[in-house]
């Protein structure tokens, strides 16, 4: 695969299963649409249709859902974290997928880099209420640790009126400011991606 050929993945973080309506998966949708006009293509999978098991192990047992995600996102250049903000916090969903990355911690290459060190990952957040760049910092923070590199502006959200009950999906139409954001998402993410193709991090043992 070339450096220009680049594929990613969108997990959604919502709490709800599908075919609920989710404000998380339509921003996620968004973003992947932007990839997609930067010839960049893959899958959105919204986590709470699998069975994900609580842990910090790649295989929990029989059952457990995280292997088969793992190798989608072993398999893209790009994670993005789509999440709603619960309680001034990422969804439960978000850090369940926080917990089980922690497992790549351990998965190394033969130059003792860990596997995640060439993909990039981005962050989608939306909630009714205030508090995207705190959900943000907290993933961009388990993003990092766990071996991926994000670039600037690697967060897009919209968060509606303080004590409010509008949703994302229920506005008559995509604010320009959200739409300007996301697309900055994308190109720069997108960017660094294709520099993480073409000129891996040095080894991390000699």
């Amino acid at each position: 695969m070339s450096a220009t050929n680049l594929s990613a993945i969108a997990l959604v973080c919502t709490l709800r299963p599908s075919p609920s309506p989710s404000s998380s998966a339509l921003l996620a949708r968004q973003v992947m649409a932007a990839f997609a006009d930067l010839d960049i293509h893959g899958e959105t999978v919204r986590v709470a249709d699998h069975d994900v098991r609580p842990g910090v192990q790649i295989d929990m047992g029989e059952g457990d859902a995280w292997p088969a995600l793992r190798e989608k996102i072993q398999a893209a250049d790009i994670l993005l974290l789509a999440t709603p903000i619960w309680l001034g916090h990422p969804s439960s969903v978000a850090q369940r997928v926080l917990e089980r990355l922690d497992a790549e911690l351990s998965e190394t290459d033969d130059e003792g880099r860990l596997l995640t060190y060439g993909k990039a990952a981005a962050v989608a957040v939306v909630g009714n209420e205030d508090g995207a760049h705190k959900v943000s910092a907290d993933l961009f923070q388990g993003l990092n640790d766990v071996g991926f590199s994000l670039a600037p502006g690697a967060v897009t959200y919209w968060v509606g009126e303080a004590q409010q009950g509008t949703d994302y999906q229920d506005l008559d139409a995509t604010p320009s400011a959200v739409a300007k954001t996301t697309r900055t998402l994308a190109v720069n993410t997108a960017h660094l991606a294709r520099l993480l193709k073409s000129g891996p991090y040095p080894p991390s043992s000699s």
